[in-house]
């Protein structure tokens, strides 16, 4: 089973690689790191770097498609290379799949068009302006689609996909494998339970990061 998971300028790193680090633990599984060339591909901090080993025109099938977020997904919101190549992998894969801000790609595409998915809290109203049914959960599954929210959530979505394509038991072999067990030093991990003052700075950053 081959699993691709898209890379674009200014992603988020662990938007990728936890995804990446569950399913490459997966017996069976194939992952592949997608760009629209060969290369490294530098993340939205603009200090790291990942290395897509295939462009989009040699990936035309795989059964998990994982579309990552980060700043960067707002240069992709309009069309282009990354879009066409979801929209054109999405009609055979077995699961399409995004984390934080990587659903409001798969929605710009027209894929999440009256369907529940979530994203990072900061853009979870952009979901309705492409036609998806926001639901601000950690994970939400509506058919093949599947959307996590926000960066550390991707965590969570692959190790659920993995039990539903692998068994409870691999899915926990691996959880435990890679010691998944979140233990926060503060509890500021939602806006449900984070400071006003904290809640309030992020959103004032919001626009001018997640929006075109």
């Amino acid at each position: 089973m081959r699993v691709a998971i898209v890379l674009f300028e200014g992603f988020t790193v662990l938007d990728a690689v936890g995804p990446y680090q569950v399913f490459s633990a997966v017996p069976g599984v194939e992952v592949v790191l997608v760009g629209e060339r060969r290369g490294p591909v530098l993340d939205h901090v603009g200090s790291a770097r990942m290395v897509a080993e295939a462009a989009l025109a040699e990936v035309d099938r795989a059964e998990v498609v994982v579309v990552p977020g980060g700043p960067g997904q707002v240069h992709h919101m309009a069309g282009g290379p990354v879009q066409e190549w979801v929209r054109a992998v999405d009609e055979t894969s077995t699961w399409t799949t995004s984390v934080c801000t990587g659903s409001l790609i798969l929605a710009a595409a027209g894929l999440l068009r009256g369907r529940a998915a979530t994203t990072h809290w900061l853009a979870v109203d952009q979901l309705g302006e492409w036609g998806a049914r926001a639901e601000p959960r950690r994970v939400v599954f509506d058919g093949k689609y599947v959307s996590a929210a926000g960066v550390s959530a991707g965590i969570d979505m692959a190790l659920e996909l993995t039990g539903r394509l692998a068994g409870r038991m691999v899915a926990e072999t691996v959880q435990l494998g890679i010691e998944y067990d979140p233990q926060p030093p503060f509890g500021a991990g939602s806006p449900a339970g984070a400071p006003a003052e904290v809640v309030d700075f992020l959103r004032g950053q919001a626009d001018a990061v997640l929006r075109p």
